[in-house]
């Protein structure tokens, strides 16, 4: 069989997600392993949201809601947007996909910071489109250098804000600047995965920046449920946008892509914002925590905005990210991100947080001995 495949196709890397605990314990032979390498909420989804699904399972033998009507409408309520500034994908990834599909072809350019989250430049490569990257400065988005970039063919910015891997995130005031600078013919999505960790003082004007009086530039807010809301596994994101990008993405969007299951669980997450509260809290001390240890390991943590710390440990991180998992604890080497001799670790429990200290302090030791 004789497959033509376009060259654009052929050069794609598959994305590499975190090991999985069972695969580990399969293969390293340990036990009562843990997972701290792809930014999960340690603590679980509000039971709340768990009964929902529990309840949601009578319905399987049904065709979900194809429009989520009654997610749209808490969204649409929680964010003082109307419904028709809102879209539902299957996890925000899926939101950066329908983006893609709409705006790019061959010939034309897609921009996002180095390092950042490898999706982006992955679906523009299945448009066989093309993806410009504009470094980071000291680990936070050049704002400067994805300005200079953009070309009478750029028609998508993508900026995750705060930033994966680094944590950082970028001031409202460096972000409308930004925006208020970038041509009108460019969509520009911030991908606010991580932005429920970050203080209120970086929490940008929604509804100014989607109805355009503040910019030029049509402006996509991207959220989900896989961090705070802890629902990774029901895949469910969403972005809030200009009525007529949402009118767009919907003509690219799958008919039924929430399935039932997703929609009653993110509904309840949504509903029970004291549990929601909670959780950012638990983070917040619990990073705290991590970066005080790490400090005083001469491990050098960047300060961070989200569920995750990025610390640079000066050797070889993917033989520090090995002797971890024989001490089953998964974290993430950033070889894969350009940095070689870093690595990214998410907040856990108290209990997860303990025993990753103690597993890497005793692998720093071997490794600078």
């Amino acid at each position: 069989m004789q497959l033509i495949i376009p060259d654009y196709i052929k050069t794609i890397v598959p994305y590499p997600p975190g090991k999985p605990q069972d695969e580990l314990e399969r293969e390293y032979g340990v036990k009562n392993s843990i997972k701290l390498a792809s930014n999960e909420n340690p603590w679980g989804p509000s039971p709340k949201a768990i009964a929902a699904v529990h309840e949601a399972v009578a319905t399987l033998n049904r065709y979900p809601d194809g429009a989520s009507y009654y997610l749209t409408q808490a969204l649409a309520a929680h964010h003082g947007l109307d419904t028709s500034e809102i879209v539902l994908g299957n996890g925000s990834n899926e939101m950066i996909e329908f983006l893609v599909k709409a705006f790019i072809r061959e010939g034309l350019e897609v921009i996002c910071s180095h390092p950042s989250f490898l999706m982006y430049e992955k679906f523009t490569q299945m448009r066989g489109g093309r993806c410009v990257v504009a470094p980071l400065a000291g680990m936070h988005h050049n704002t400067e250098a994805v300005l200079a970039a953009i070309t009478v063919d750029t028609r998508l910015i993508f900026l995750d804000n705060p930033n994966n891997p680094s944590g950082s995130a970028l001031t409202p005031l460096t972000l409308c600047d930004f925006l208020a600078r970038v041509p009108e013919h460019v969509v520009v999505a911030l991908d606010e995965a991580y932005i429920d960790f970050a203080g209120p003082e970086l929490h940008l004007d929604i509804h100014a920046l989607i109805r355009g009086t503040k910019n030029r530039c049509p402006v996509v807010f991207l959220r989900t449920f896989s961090k705070a809301y802890g629902l990774p596994a029901l895949r469910v994101g969403y972005g809030l946008m200009p009525r007529e990008i949402a009118a767009c993405l919907h003509k690219v969007r799958q008919a039924f892509n929430i399935n039932s299951l997703a929609q009653a669980g993110a509904l309840a997450a949504l509903n029970d914002q004291a549990y929601f509260r909670d959780i950012v809290a638990r983070n917040r001390r619990g990073r705290q925590f991590l970066v005080d240890h790490l400090s005083r390991l001469g491990c050098d943590p960047l300060p961070s905005e989200t569920n995750f710390i990025f610390f640079d440990i000066h050797a070889d991180a993917d033989r520090l990210y090995e002797a971890m998992l024989y001490r089953g604890v998964i974290i993430r080497s950033m070889r894969a991100y350009g940095h070689p001799s870093c690595l990214r670790v998410t907040v856990g429990t108290d209990e997860e947080n303990t025993r990753f200290l103690t597993a890497i302090e005793e692998c720093l030791r071997e490794i600078r001995a």
